[in-house]
């Protein structure tokens, strides 16, 4: 079995050679083999270069590379690390180290155990985790619940970077959403479609702006709409289907 790491990079100098130096080291079993895909959404900072130097001085490590030449977002991002992706289960991975590739084995388990079709890593279910902004957590929440509303699941964290679908149940890359919109939309998709999805608990070590955070209020409202209209685009399409 071979699992394809999409790791959706902008501007994340400072954290990526760290981030892929604990993605090449994160404990897998034996029988998967790892693919790196990366794709450098434009980055304006030393990204580019460092992950050059990175791919460089590790010939060894299976690594795809891709730049996007303007910036368009991770939804973006990742359809098109999915699109030159090879591999039978596709984990995302952000590079900003808020969450650690060493919960790979517990988000992976339920896939190579035959349960799941889709993991979610939630970071509400007794996980250690970094204790930060108040309002992102009720903001989170409110998320989850308007989308467990439209999809019938019973998730604690449907904002959760760490995902791990079979290749399946999101290939064709068929999300509209460029930006942080992706994780309403793909949650819609799997829900309507039927695939069997699990949440297993996860370590969360939150970064403050200062320290590079990127989501705001606004990805927050434009969430809510993208809850609304990828639901309804789902249900419709399964009518129809």
């Amino acid at each position: 079995m071979k699992l394809s790491i999409l790791i959706p990079v902008y501007n994340e100098a400072r954290t990526i050679t760290t981030l892929l130096e604990r993605v090449i080291t994160a404990p897998l079993p034996n029988v998967i083999q790892r693919e790196i895909v990366i794709v450098d959404d434009a980055s304006t900072d030393d990204t580019s270069s460092r992950l050059d130097a990175f791919i460089q001085n590790h010939p060894e490590c299976n690594i795809l590379h891709n730049r996007h030449e303007v910036n368009r977002g991770k939804g973006a991002a990742l359809r098109t690390g999915v699109e030159i992706s090879t591999g039978d289960v596709l984990l995302i991975q952000d590079a900003d180290l808020e969450y650690s590739p060493s919960d790979y084995p517990v988000i992976l388990g339920p896939v190579l155990d035959g349960l799941a079709d889709v993991v979610y890593g939630s970071r509400f279910l007794g996980g250690p985790h970094r204790v930060l902004f108040f309002w992102h957590y009720i903001g989170n929440r409110f998320l989850t619940l308007l989308s467990n509303m439209f999809t019938n699941l019973n998730l604690t964290d449907m904002e959760t970077c760490y995902k791990v679908f079979r290749r399946e149940a999101i290939f064709p890359p068929r999300w509209k959403s460029n930006r942080f919109g992706f994780e309403p939309e793909i949650t819609a998709m799997v829900a309507h479609a039927g695939h069997r999805v699990y949440e297993v608990p996860i370590a969360y070590h939150g970064r403050s702006y200062a320290e590079g955070k990127k989501i705001g209020w606004k990805d927050g409202v434009r969430a809510i709409f993208t809850i609304v209209w990828a639901n309804v685009r789902e249900m419709f399409h399964r009518n129809r289907s």
